[in-house]
Protein backbone atom coordinates (compact mmCIF):
# COMPACT_ATOMS: atom_id res chain seq x y z
CA UNK A 1 0.00 0.00 0.00
CA UNK A 2 1.37 3.50 -1.07
CA UNK A 3 2.20 5.86 1.87
CA UNK A 4 0.51 9.03 0.40
CA UNK A 5 0.40 12.25 2.56
CA UNK A 6 -2.51 13.81 3.00
CA UNK A 7 -3.69 15.49 -0.46
CA UNK A 8 -5.11 18.70 0.28
CA UNK A 9 -1.74 19.32 2.67
CA UNK A 10 -0.25 19.02 -0.53
CA UNK A 11 -1.87 20.99 -2.70
CA UNK A 12 -1.49 23.82 -0.25
CA UNK A 13 2.23 23.27 0.48
CA UNK A 14 2.85 23.41 -3.49
CA UNK A 15 0.68 26.26 -4.67
CA UNK A 16 2.77 28.37 -1.67
CA UNK A 17 6.32 27.18 -2.70
CA UNK A 18 5.36 28.30 -6.22
CA UNK A 19 3.91 31.50 -5.05
CA UNK A 20 6.43 31.95 -2.14
CA UNK A 21 3.40 33.31 -0.31
CA UNK A 22 0.85 31.85 2.02
CA UNK A 23 -1.80 34.42 1.48
CA UNK A 24 -1.24 34.41 -2.57
CA UNK A 25 -1.61 30.42 -2.43
CA UNK A 26 -4.75 31.06 -0.54
CA UNK A 27 -6.28 33.13 -2.95
CA UNK A 28 -5.29 30.77 -5.69
CA UNK A 29 -6.96 27.66 -3.59
CA UNK A 30 -10.04 30.21 -2.29
CA UNK A 31 -9.07 29.14 1.09
CA UNK A 32 -7.52 32.17 3.87
CA UNK A 33 -3.90 32.41 4.85
CA UNK A 34 -4.52 30.92 7.79
CA UNK A 35 -5.90 27.86 6.05
CA UNK A 36 -2.86 27.50 3.86
CA UNK A 37 -0.63 27.60 7.12
CA UNK A 38 -2.86 25.01 8.98
CA UNK A 39 -2.31 22.27 5.73
CA UNK A 40 1.59 23.35 5.75
CA UNK A 41 1.99 22.45 9.34
CA UNK A 42 -0.42 19.24 8.73
CA UNK A 43 2.05 17.93 6.32
CA UNK A 44 4.95 19.06 7.94
CA UNK A 45 4.17 16.77 11.45
CA UNK A 46 3.30 14.09 8.96
CA UNK A 47 6.90 14.33 7.39
CA UNK A 48 8.57 15.60 10.69
CA UNK A 49 10.56 17.88 8.96
CA UNK A 50 10.46 21.72 8.15
CA UNK A 51 9.32 22.74 5.04
CA UNK A 52 9.82 26.17 5.14
CA UNK A 53 11.40 28.81 7.56
CA UNK A 54 11.34 32.58 7.52
CA UNK A 55 14.24 34.96 6.95
CA UNK A 56 13.77 38.68 7.22
CA UNK A 57 9.94 38.50 6.86
CA UNK A 58 10.59 36.13 3.57
CA UNK A 59 9.35 32.23 2.97
CA UNK A 60 12.00 30.18 2.13
CA UNK A 61 12.03 26.68 1.38
CA UNK A 62 14.42 24.64 3.44
CA UNK A 63 16.82 21.57 1.33
CA UNK A 64 13.70 19.17 2.46
CA UNK A 65 11.22 21.47 1.19
CA UNK A 66 12.78 22.42 -2.09
CA UNK A 67 13.13 18.38 -3.04
CA UNK A 68 9.41 17.96 -2.20
CA UNK A 69 8.34 20.84 -4.46
CA UNK A 70 9.94 20.10 -7.16
CA UNK A 71 8.39 15.99 -7.10
CA UNK A 72 4.74 17.24 -6.19
CA UNK A 73 4.37 20.18 -8.73
CA UNK A 74 5.57 18.13 -11.72
CA UNK A 75 3.20 15.29 -10.02
CA UNK A 76 -0.21 18.18 -10.00
CA UNK A 77 0.79 18.85 -13.23
CA UNK A 78 0.70 15.53 -14.47
CA UNK A 79 -2.51 14.98 -12.80
CA UNK A 80 -4.32 17.91 -13.59
CA UNK A 81 -3.22 17.23 -17.75
CA UNK A 82 -4.11 13.42 -17.36
CA UNK A 83 -7.61 14.45 -16.07
CA UNK A 84 -8.02 17.03 -19.20
CA UNK A 85 -6.43 14.68 -21.43
CA UNK A 86 -8.95 12.06 -20.50
CA UNK A 87 -12.13 14.69 -20.65
CA UNK A 88 -10.45 16.53 -23.82
CA UNK A 89 -8.28 14.92 -25.77
CA UNK A 90 -8.50 15.68 -29.24
CA UNK A 91 -8.61 19.32 -28.39
CA UNK A 92 -5.44 19.68 -26.47
CA UNK A 93 -2.73 21.62 -28.60
CA UNK A 94 0.25 23.75 -27.08
CA UNK A 95 1.41 26.16 -29.44
CA UNK A 96 5.62 27.41 -28.29
CA UNK A 97 7.37 30.00 -29.96
CA UNK A 98 11.07 30.23 -29.18
CA UNK A 99 13.80 31.76 -31.05
CA UNK A 100 15.44 29.45 -34.04
CA UNK A 101 18.81 28.87 -32.36
CA UNK A 102 17.18 28.12 -28.92
CA UNK A 103 14.80 25.62 -30.20
CA UNK A 104 17.71 23.67 -32.48
CA UNK A 105 19.98 23.39 -30.08
CA UNK A 106 18.34 23.08 -26.64
CA UNK A 107 14.74 22.45 -26.93
CA UNK A 108 14.48 19.72 -29.20
CA UNK A 109 17.14 17.55 -28.09
CA UNK A 110 15.20 17.31 -24.66
CA UNK A 111 11.82 17.82 -25.80
CA UNK A 112 11.84 13.86 -26.10
CA UNK A 113 11.26 13.63 -21.67
CA UNK A 114 8.60 15.96 -21.91
CA UNK A 115 6.76 13.53 -24.75
CA UNK A 116 7.22 10.71 -23.32
CA UNK A 117 5.80 12.43 -19.77
CA UNK A 118 2.86 14.02 -21.78
CA UNK A 119 2.06 11.30 -24.57
CA UNK A 120 -1.51 12.96 -25.14
CA UNK A 121 -0.46 16.40 -25.57
CA UNK A 122 0.40 17.79 -28.45
CA UNK A 123 3.47 20.46 -28.59
CA UNK A 124 3.85 22.74 -31.53
CA UNK A 125 7.12 24.47 -32.02
CA UNK A 126 7.51 27.92 -33.84
CA UNK A 127 10.49 30.11 -34.77
CA UNK A 128 10.47 33.70 -34.11
CA UNK A 129 12.95 36.48 -32.50
CA UNK A 130 10.29 38.93 -32.89
CA UNK A 131 8.87 40.69 -29.91
CA UNK A 132 6.14 39.16 -28.48
CA UNK A 133 2.69 39.77 -29.01
CA UNK A 134 -0.20 37.62 -27.89
CA UNK A 135 -2.96 40.12 -28.89
CA UNK A 136 -3.08 37.56 -31.96
CA UNK A 137 -3.40 34.28 -30.22
CA UNK A 138 -0.84 33.07 -32.26
CA UNK A 139 1.02 31.12 -29.17
CA UNK A 140 0.45 29.76 -25.92
CA UNK A 141 4.21 30.34 -24.23
CA UNK A 142 6.86 32.78 -25.84
CA UNK A 143 10.52 31.90 -25.00
CA UNK A 144 12.66 34.99 -25.14
CA UNK A 145 16.19 35.90 -23.64
CA UNK A 146 16.46 38.79 -21.66
CA UNK A 147 17.86 41.05 -19.28
CA UNK A 148 14.62 41.35 -17.53
CA UNK A 149 11.36 39.75 -18.11
CA UNK A 150 9.77 41.22 -21.03
CA UNK A 151 6.73 42.99 -21.55
CA UNK A 152 3.40 42.81 -22.02
CA UNK A 153 4.00 39.37 -20.43
CA UNK A 154 3.79 36.98 -17.42
CA UNK A 155 7.01 35.67 -17.01
CA UNK A 156 9.03 32.33 -15.13
CA UNK A 157 12.42 32.43 -15.21
CA UNK A 158 13.91 28.62 -16.24
CA UNK A 159 17.51 29.48 -17.62
CA UNK A 160 20.59 31.33 -16.99
CA UNK A 161 22.45 32.26 -20.46
CA UNK A 162 26.17 33.33 -19.47
CA UNK A 163 27.29 34.50 -22.85
CA UNK A 164 31.39 33.70 -22.95
CA UNK A 165 33.99 32.97 -25.91
CA UNK A 166 34.29 29.47 -27.71
CA UNK A 167 36.46 28.28 -29.89
CA UNK A 168 37.71 25.32 -31.16
CA UNK A 169 40.47 23.61 -29.18
CA UNK A 170 43.17 23.30 -31.77
CA UNK A 171 42.96 27.49 -32.43
CA UNK A 172 44.96 27.33 -29.22
CA UNK A 173 48.25 25.32 -30.58
CA UNK A 174 49.10 28.12 -32.74
CA UNK A 175 48.08 31.04 -30.64
CA UNK A 176 47.02 30.79 -27.29
CA UNK A 177 44.18 32.90 -25.70
CA UNK A 178 45.70 33.25 -22.29
CA UNK A 179 44.89 37.22 -22.01
CA UNK A 180 42.15 39.64 -24.50
CA UNK A 181 44.88 40.95 -25.84
CA UNK A 182 46.01 37.44 -27.99
CA UNK A 183 42.85 38.32 -29.90
CA UNK A 184 44.82 40.36 -32.04
CA UNK A 185 46.38 36.65 -33.58
CA UNK A 186 42.91 35.21 -33.93
CA UNK A 187 39.64 35.97 -35.86
CA UNK A 188 36.40 37.17 -34.47
CA UNK A 189 33.22 35.43 -35.39
CA UNK A 190 29.85 37.58 -35.32
CA UNK A 191 26.12 37.63 -36.31
CA UNK A 192 23.54 39.96 -36.45
CA UNK A 193 21.23 38.53 -33.80
CA UNK A 194 24.05 38.94 -31.32
CA UNK A 195 22.80 39.83 -27.39
CA UNK A 196 26.51 40.83 -26.92
CA UNK A 197 28.98 42.33 -29.03
CA UNK A 198 32.50 41.77 -29.05
CA UNK A 199 33.07 45.16 -28.55
CA UNK A 200 31.23 45.17 -25.03
CA UNK A 201 33.16 42.62 -24.27
CA UNK A 202 36.77 44.16 -25.19
CA UNK A 203 35.18 47.18 -23.17
CA UNK A 204 34.43 44.89 -19.89
CA UNK A 205 37.77 44.14 -19.63
CA UNK A 206 39.13 47.59 -20.56
CA UNK A 207 40.54 46.42 -23.56
CA UNK A 208 39.30 48.23 -26.40
CA UNK A 209 42.09 48.77 -28.09
CA UNK A 210 42.51 45.49 -29.16
CA UNK A 211 41.82 44.63 -32.68
CA UNK A 212 41.58 41.26 -34.39
CA UNK A 213 43.04 39.55 -37.66
CA UNK A 214 39.99 39.56 -39.22
CA UNK A 215 36.04 39.61 -38.38
CA UNK A 216 33.48 37.64 -39.80
CA UNK A 217 30.11 37.88 -39.72
CA UNK A 218 26.78 35.68 -40.62
CA UNK A 219 23.49 36.42 -40.58
CA UNK A 220 22.09 33.83 -37.50
CA UNK A 221 23.10 32.59 -34.49
CA UNK A 222 23.62 28.95 -35.91
CA UNK A 223 25.94 29.39 -39.18
CA UNK A 224 28.36 31.34 -36.05
CA UNK A 225 28.48 28.22 -34.01
CA UNK A 226 29.12 25.95 -36.89
CA UNK A 227 31.94 27.91 -37.68
CA UNK A 228 33.58 28.17 -34.29
CA UNK A 229 33.01 24.19 -34.14
CA UNK A 230 34.97 24.36 -37.96
CA UNK A 231 37.99 26.27 -36.25
CA UNK A 232 37.20 29.39 -38.34
CA UNK A 233 37.22 31.51 -34.98
CA UNK A 234 36.41 32.61 -31.59
CA UNK A 235 32.58 33.28 -31.35
CA UNK A 236 30.57 34.78 -28.44
CA UNK A 237 27.66 32.68 -27.66
CA UNK A 238 25.36 31.55 -24.61
CA UNK A 239 27.14 28.98 -22.94
CA UNK A 240 24.67 26.66 -22.44
CA UNK A 241 23.58 25.94 -26.36
CA UNK A 242 27.47 24.78 -26.77
CA UNK A 243 27.47 22.64 -23.16
CA UNK A 244 27.39 19.27 -25.40
CA UNK A 245 29.93 20.31 -27.66
CA UNK A 246 32.38 21.69 -24.76
CA UNK A 247 32.30 17.82 -23.01
CA UNK A 248 33.23 16.51 -26.32
CA UNK A 249 36.16 18.65 -26.33
CA UNK A 250 34.74 19.88 -29.79
CA UNK A 251 34.97 23.36 -28.51
CA UNK A 252 36.00 25.20 -25.33
CA UNK A 253 36.49 27.98 -23.12
CA UNK A 254 40.04 29.72 -23.88
CA UNK A 255 38.99 33.02 -21.27
CA UNK A 256 36.68 30.64 -19.07
CA UNK A 257 33.99 33.05 -17.36
CA UNK A 258 36.42 36.24 -18.63
CA UNK A 259 34.45 38.95 -19.18
CA UNK A 260 30.97 37.04 -19.03
CA UNK A 261 27.36 38.82 -19.68
CA UNK A 262 24.56 37.14 -17.79
CA UNK A 263 20.89 37.19 -19.16
CA UNK A 264 18.17 34.99 -18.42
CA UNK A 265 15.67 32.69 -20.52
CA UNK A 266 11.48 33.15 -19.49
CA UNK A 267 8.81 31.34 -20.44
CA UNK A 268 6.31 34.22 -21.04
CA UNK A 269 2.48 33.79 -21.19
CA UNK A 270 -0.39 36.08 -22.19
CA UNK A 271 -1.09 38.07 -18.98
CA UNK A 272 -4.81 38.39 -19.35
CA UNK A 273 -5.43 34.81 -20.15
CA UNK A 274 -6.20 32.23 -16.55
CA UNK A 275 -4.21 29.46 -15.74
CA UNK A 276 -3.64 26.72 -18.46
CA UNK A 277 -3.09 23.38 -16.89
CA UNK A 278 -1.08 21.76 -19.93
CA UNK A 279 0.91 25.70 -20.38
CA UNK A 280 1.70 25.45 -16.90
CA UNK A 281 2.90 21.63 -17.09
CA UNK A 282 5.11 22.66 -20.04
CA UNK A 283 6.95 25.59 -18.09
CA UNK A 284 7.68 23.52 -14.92
CA UNK A 285 9.23 21.24 -17.33
CA UNK A 286 11.43 24.03 -18.98
CA UNK A 287 12.43 25.02 -15.30
CA UNK A 288 13.60 21.16 -14.63
CA UNK A 289 15.74 20.84 -17.73
CA UNK A 290 16.69 24.72 -16.81
CA UNK A 291 18.19 23.66 -13.58
CA UNK A 292 20.08 20.60 -14.74
CA UNK A 293 21.44 22.76 -17.81
CA UNK A 294 22.99 25.21 -15.35
CA UNK A 295 23.99 22.70 -12.91
CA UNK A 296 26.18 21.07 -15.71
CA UNK A 297 27.31 24.16 -17.08
CA UNK A 298 28.76 25.57 -13.54
CA UNK A 299 30.29 21.88 -13.10
CA UNK A 300 32.65 22.25 -16.76
CA UNK A 301 33.22 25.87 -16.12
CA UNK A 302 34.53 24.93 -12.43
CA UNK A 303 36.82 22.12 -14.53
CA UNK A 304 38.28 24.86 -16.53
CA UNK A 305 36.49 23.34 -19.57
Amino acid sequence: MRKIPPLNSIRAFEAAARLVSFTKAGQELNVTHGAISRQVSILEEWLGVALFQRIHAHLVLTSAGKKLFDESSAALDRIALAAMNVSNANNVELIVSAPPTFTLRWLIPRFSTFQRRHLDLRVRLVTSLSPIDFSGKQYDIAIRGAIKPPDPATSRFFLTESILPVCHPDLLEKHPLDKPEDIAFHTLLTYSTEPYRWDAWLANLNATDVKPLATINFEQMYFTLQAAMEGLGIALVPYFLVIDDIAAGRLCTPFGSLGVQTRAYYANVDPTTDGHIARNAFISWLEEEGRATMALCDQLLDQGS
